[in-house]
């Protein structure tokens, strides 16, 4: 699998990078100064920072962003409804106004406590944000090309989307994955629908075989079977794994270019390596 030639860099879309916030104050400077430093050096459009299971690390990802925006960077706080009361959100929503957030990336996250049985659905966060800040927010939402893993089927997936897309949703970001074509399906899809909103795709680099298929059970994201005995034949050698994730990763970067990807949208588990190597192999400039 040879790579092409590196695109001049006016022919490439925006990027943006996704980190989850570090559990302590000393891990969060060294994401700020160092992670964070290096893939700024490509002019990210911005950086996310997770939100965890049911608002777990709603005080870190405050403070993560806190310290991203410190250093003059464009941060988008994940936000999802969970247990939390539209009070709660909304309280949460303007400490981080108050730190000049400008935009969210809002989710359905996990089921509420137990015993309420109500559903939480990304279409109402949507609504509810938008209902009590106007356009003060660029709102990001998820698609899920592959289709999310609770949901029957692609009709059904698309009826969800459009439901968030009315809320308010200016922008989508999709679930990783590996087979263009799921891109492209979503795409067509979305035409047919009169759906006009950017859809970025996800991007995951590839650099651990155990972890990767570990965390795509979880997520839903299919592996294609080629992909799978390859990168298990190269799981012992990390060098070589590495290696042949970047030219996956960077080839599917290409092709979804090529589709029109409005942003690329890195999902960096808080490293620079792969990331970095995926963005010169793509010919983008450091700043």
């Amino acid at each position: 699998m040879a790579l092409t030639q590196p695109k001049p860099a006016t022919c490439l879309p925006p990027l943006s990078f996704e980190f989850f916030p570090p559990r302590d104050e000393e891990l969060i400077d060294r994401l700020v100064s160092g992670t964070a430093c290096r893939l700024g050096a490509y002019a990210p459009e911005f950086f996310s920072i997770t939100y965890g299971a049911d608002g777990s690390s709603k005080e870190g990802t405050l403070r993560s962003v806190a310290a991203l925006l410190e250093a003059n960077r464009n941060t988008a706080p994940h936000l999802s409804q969970g247990s939390d009361t539209d009070t709660a959100i909304i309280e949460l929503i303007n400490r981080y106004l108050a730190l000049g957030v400008t935009r969210l990336v809002a989710l359905k996250g996990d089921a509420r406590k137990a015993g309420d049985r109500r559903p939480v659905y990304a279409r109402d966060l949507v609504r509810t944000i938008r209902q009590h800040f106007g356009d003060a927010l660029r709102i990001s939402v998820a698609a899920y090309p592959e289709v999310h893993p609770d949901t029957a089927s692609l009709d059904l997936e698309m009826k969800f989307f459009v439901e968030k897309v009315n809320a308010g949703a200016d922008e989508a970001i999709t679930q990783y994955f590996y087979n263009p074509e799921a891109y492209a399906n979503f795409l067509d899809h979305c035409a047919r629908m009169g759906l006009d909103l950017p859809i970025v795709p996800g991007i995951m680099p590839i650099t651990n075989y155990q972890g990767l298929m570990r965390f795509s059970e979880r997520a839903g994201a299919d592996i294609p079977r080629w992909l799978d005995r390859t990168l298990r034949d190269k799981s012992d050698n990390v060098a070589d794994l590495c290696a042949f994730g970047d030219e996956v990763v960077t080839n599917l970067c290409e092709r979804v270019i090529q589709m029109g990807a409005p942003r690329l949208h890195f999902y960096s588990l808080n490293r620079w390596g792969a990331c970095s190597r995926i963005c010169d192999n793509l010919g983008y400039v450091k700043t």
